[in-house]
């Protein structure tokens, strides 16, 4: 874009929507879908309803189908450690992996996210969405086919890294280019959506490796290498309708007339990213590294990533190891602890989003109460009470990031400052996929009293940075305010 262009866009972005010049006067905003009361103008919000739900249709919907498969992906690796267990036909034996190689096949992935992450989002705004959304979903795809045909710990190790690699920029990418189209209120409920899409695809996984157990030996072929390959094909098809389908900014979106395409380029914060904004800005990263809200919210990021999150990484043997399933029968088991995510995080996107409930109190009540089931789980012996309140604190760890991520964005300032800022946030909970296979090593089960004690340190950490960004993000809004007063 030249810097004509630049200039152009600079003077629409803005908090009220001045569209286009002939919109200065009144026929001009209604055209557009804005009307004039006095001097503050106000939007139409049937053509403003009308006009996110076409966005939502292309963005939050085609992002969930696709994140079901991403997580069915990642979680499936879990599920795997159990199928056809009994038949002597299952991962581990097959590629003779002992605890400590079967951990580092877990945690691998993660390793490879901590490093691709950070820049990932910013190779979006580089590459642009549609082309990148390609890169990194075709190649996750096929790096998942390829790893049904490993032989051995090394072959696992490589298809593991690669597969964490092309997925490591897909969630944060998601909420960058949502950046570029919605408001830091109007994200609530719709991350909550499409994250919680992908909390329920984590039951659709166990369903899957449960129907995929019976393929055992079909074709020669062992049940966990046929998982593999049915969750990497949906990947490479959905690459192909992201690189010709997927709308990239407000300017440029196909499916909105020229009013539509107006409105919403003109309706952020001058603040929030935008497709005319630069692709890399030193100043800008230096704001943002001395920013101290960088920094509380990555050891939060890092503290409820292992100690609410990592118990995910191996709950299939868990589960198992409770002592009332068999092997095939908890692959089903797993399925309520994601379908209670799913309903609990919409049901918390519904009320954030009407400000029935407020985005930081509800952090710190989350964390509250997976303490609280930590320490029944530590305390508690029957395996039925055990069970519940796994699903109770499982529920509430697939729901504390959605809660908080609209805050976190906002605290974000531009382009740059945005994609770096949501990358390397996300990255941090990657420390979850590195320690939370340790910390619940099966050396540690059945009863994983060492495993609930630290992660309940690690959930007193969760707290104390939560509160300290709160802090830092009020006292930041105090003097925004201020600043607007002058």
């Amino acid at each position: 874009m030249s810097s004509t262009d630049e200039k152009k866009f600079e003077g629409v972005v803005s908090e009220e929507p001045v569209l286009t010049a002939s919109s200065s006067s009144d026929n001009g905003r209604a055209e557009l879908g804005v009307s004039t009361n006095g001097e503050q103008p106000t939007v139409d919000p049937v053509f403003e309803k009308a006009t996110l739900r076409k966005v939502d249709y292309w963005l939050v919907g085609f992002y969930s189908i696709v994140y079901i498969f991403r997580v069915i992906d990642s979680a499936n690796y879990s599920n795997a450690a159990i199928i056809n267990l009994e038949a002597g036909t299952g991962i581990k034996a097959e590629l003779n992996l002992n605890a400590s190689q079967w951990a580092w096949t877990l945690s691998i992935f993660s390793y490879s996210y901590l490093i691709f992450e950070p820049s990932n989002t910013l190779l979006l705004k580089i590459f642009r969405p549609s082309r990148w959304m390609f890169v990194l979903i075709f190649f996750w795809g096929a790096a998942a086919c390829s790893s049904a045909a490993a032989q051995n710990f090394s072959g696992m190790m490589g298809a593991r890294f690669a597969i964490g690699a092309a997925e490591a920029g897909f969630y944060p990418a998601v909420l960058y280019h949502m950046a570029f189209w919605y408001k830091p209120q109007e994200l609530p409920n719709r991350i909550a959506l499409f994250y919680s899409v992908g909390q329920l695809s984590s039951a659709l996984s166990g369903l899957l490796a449960y129907a995929v157990s019976f393929m055992d030996g079909l074709q020669g072929i062992s049940g966990w290498r046929w998982l593999f390959i049915i969750e990497g094909l949906p990947a490479i098809v959905l690459a192909f309708i992201a690189l010709f389908w997927l709308p990239d900014y407000p300017e440029t979106a196909y499916f909105l007339n020229d009013k539509e395409r107006a409105f919403l380029a003109s309706r952020l914060d001058k603040r929030a990213p935008a497709s005319w904004g630069k692709s890399w800005d030193l100043e800008a990263l230096k704001k943002l590294f001395s920013d101290p809200t960088f920094y509380t919210f990555s050891v939060y990021w890092i503290g409820h990533g292992i100690g609410g999150f990592g118990i995910g990484y191996a709950l299939p043997t868990v589960i198992y190891q409770l002592g009332f399933t068999s092997t095939t029968n908890s692959q089903l088991m797993n399925i309520p602890p994601y379908v209670a995510t799913f309903l609990f995080l919409n049901t918390l996107g519904y009320l954030l989003q009407r400000n029935i409930i407020r985005p930081w109190t509800t952090a710190v009540g989350i964390a509250v109460t997976i303490i609280i089931c930590y320490i029944i789980l530590f305390t508690v012996s029957n395996s039925v009470v055990k069970y519940i309140f796994l699903i109770v604190a499982v529920s509430c760890a697939g729901s504390a990031y959605p809660v908080i991520w609209p805050e976190r964005m906002r605290a974000l300032e531009g382009s740059v400052s945005s994609g770096v800022g949501i990358g390397f946030t996300n990255a941090m909970a990657q420390f979850s996929g590195i320690a939370g296979p340790r910390i619940y090593s099966t050396v540690f089960g059945p009863s994983y009293h060492v495993s609930y004690g630290i992660c309940l340190i690690f959930l007193v950490v969760d707290i104390i940075a939560l509160l300290l960004s709160w802090f830092f993000v009020h006292r930041k809004d105090k003097r925004v305010a201020a600043l607007l007063e002058q």
